[in-house]
């Protein structure tokens, strides 16, 4: 569908490329032993995962900071499971979660093979909200760093998906124009929304199992890429 059209593909990393809900449970598996924090990790995640993605909405709409996300999507969790924590401890695993994260290495199933698919014929780039100090160590650590050209992050762009300047910083750092360009995500109000009101075409990598919508085609499966390219 795209193939005679994009020159050029960008990625968003987490819940993408990155498996994030993955590598994040044996994250907090880890810092939960260090820090003798007594809890069951499947009930935390039950809960931590809806209010991380909440928080990261607030985020990306300018409504909290950096260190409330990193701190309130902890605190929030506790209450919610009526566990006490003092605001030292949820701090001191909020900076162990953050220094651990990155060393963990899973990517969704195919992601090697799409890349190794697309590379020969596409220029591969990554545009993430993710924190700048961490995405770097992620993509070198799940070797997949060298695959892409240009990555830009919301620090660097100083505004996050789906604000058009981080978008347009990515395709002036590419070289391209929008038409001749792809963005592949799983947000639908960051990645694919905020791409198509700037001219990219898009393709929505539904790992959230969303409901199905109008706004783009869907894929469940990386695989499925090889379908419009």
């Amino acid at each position: 569908m795209f193939k005679n059209l994009v020159t050029d593909v960008f990625f968003d990393l987490d819940h993408t490329l990155w498996d994030f809900e993955k590598n994040s449970a044996l994250t907090f598996k880890k810092i939960f032993e260090q820090n003798g924090v007594n809890v069951v990790l499947s009930d935390f995640l039950k809960v931590y995962i809806p209010i991380n993605l909440q928080y990261w909405k607030l985020y990306r709409e300018e409504r909290v900071t950096k260190a409330e996300l990193r701190y309130q999507r902890l605190k929030k969790a506790f209450d919610s499971l009526g566990v006490y924590l003092a605001d030292d401890s949820i701090n001191i695993l909020s900076e162990d979660y953050i220094e651990h994260l990155s060393t963990f290495n899973h990517i969704f199933p195919g992601t090697i093979e799409i890349l190794d698919y697309l590379k020969p014929n596409y220029r591969l780039h990554i545009i993430t909200n993710g924190f700048e100090e961490i995405q770097e160590k992620k993509l070198r650590t799940s070797n997949i760093r060298d695959y892409f050209e240009v990555i830009v992050n919301s620090e660097m762009a100083g505004v996050k998906k789906p604000d058009p300047k981080i978008f347009q910083l990515a395709l002036n750092r590419a070289q391209v124009e929008p038409e001749s360009a792809l963005m592949i995500g799983d947000s639908l109000e960051a990645d694919i929304i905020g791409a198509k009101n700037l001219g990219i075409h898009v393709l929505h990598f539904n790992s959230h199992q969303e409901p199905r919508h109008e706004v783009s085609d869907i894929i469940h499966h990386l695989d499925e890429i090889k379908s419009f390219l």
